[in-house]
């Protein structure tokens, strides 16, 4: 005789949902953006400053400056993914993940993005008439084996105030243990706890003149410090190539399957020493 439980039933949710991910570009608007690029490389032409030549005489000759034009040069890089959703698979679903895999792959589209422009910050800028030398970033703060403090932040910005940078559009981008530092070394009675803490609770997103940006993606160095950064947005440049595409489509060789495609081309470089500043933070 058969128990009860025989005819149990198990039920199931018809709707995957996604874990918990990064699913947005959150640089975006805070870096200088070219969606037209064609080639493998494309440079970007620059010009530095000019000096005035007193004249000390009547009749002097006209002075004669040679121009200074400097270039950087970004390469393309391609990243792709792809996932086959397979048929016989599919015929025991009660659900189509299709869209579901295209969401995931739209935020992993995202998260390269900030990967791309995060590596620039800090990594050697291409440069030269053919873009072979290459500039390391100059502007850096290391300041002992300590998190990220008020001081820091404000090096930052004196860094970025004596190489004349705009005071506009200036990011500071951190992650989650930066702000968590920041609001642990803030003295509870200081008028800067209060600020800190909305900043940490996501209410403002403003402090000392820098717009603040929390990535969970920002590179470890041999010294094992998190490295963040103070920029300003002509310091960062993001070129693509071809920006998010993708396809839904039938695969005939693989018993039509469908594929679940996305791409993405594109890269990133540096602009200006003077306008990137790198802080070290141990965690």
């Amino acid at each position: 005789m058969a128990t009860p439980d025989t005819a149990f039933v198990k039920q199931y949710k018809d709707e995957i949902t996604l874990l918990a991910q990064q699913a947005d570009f959150r640089l975006n608007n805070t870096i200088m953006i070219d969606n037209n690029f064609v080639g493998e490389q494309k440079f970007y032409e620059q010009y530095a400053s000019d000096d005035m030549v007193e004249i000390t005489s009547r009749y002097a000759d006209t002075p004669m400056q040679l121009p200074d034009h400097r270039r950087r040069m970004v390469s393309a890089r391609y990243f792709v993914t792809n996932t086959l959703e397979d048929p016989v698979d599919a015929l025991q679903m009660l659900i189509d993940p299709k869209s579901t895999y295209m969401q995931a792959k739209q935020a992993a589209a995202a998260r390269k993005k900030d990967d791309l422009v995060i590596a620039a910050l800090g990594g050697n800028a291409w440069t030269g008439k053919t873009g072979a030398v290459a500039q390391a970033l100059t502007l850096t703060i290391v300041e002992g084996a300590t998190g990220m403090t008020k001081i820091k932040c404000i090096n930052a910005k004196r860094l970025l105030d004596a190489g004349e940078v705009e005071e506009f559009d200036r990011t500071m981008v951190v992650g989650s243990q930066q702000l968590a530092d920041l609001l642990n070394t803030t003295e509870v009675t200081s008028s800067d706890y209060n600020i800190v803490r909305t900043l940490v609770q996501g209410e403002i997103n403003t402090w000392l003149g820098f717009t603040w940006k929390r990535s969970e993606r920002l590179l470890v160095d041999g010294s094992a410090a998190r490295l963040v950064y103070a920029f300003q947005k002509k310091g960062m440049q993001l070129a693509m190539q071809k920006d998010v595409e993708g396809r839904i489509s039938e695969r005939p060789d693989k018993n039509y399957a469908w594929q679940v495609y996305l791409r993405i081309a594109g890269g990133a470089t540096r602009l200006e020493e003077a306008r990137v500043v790198q802080i070290a933070c141990h965690e």
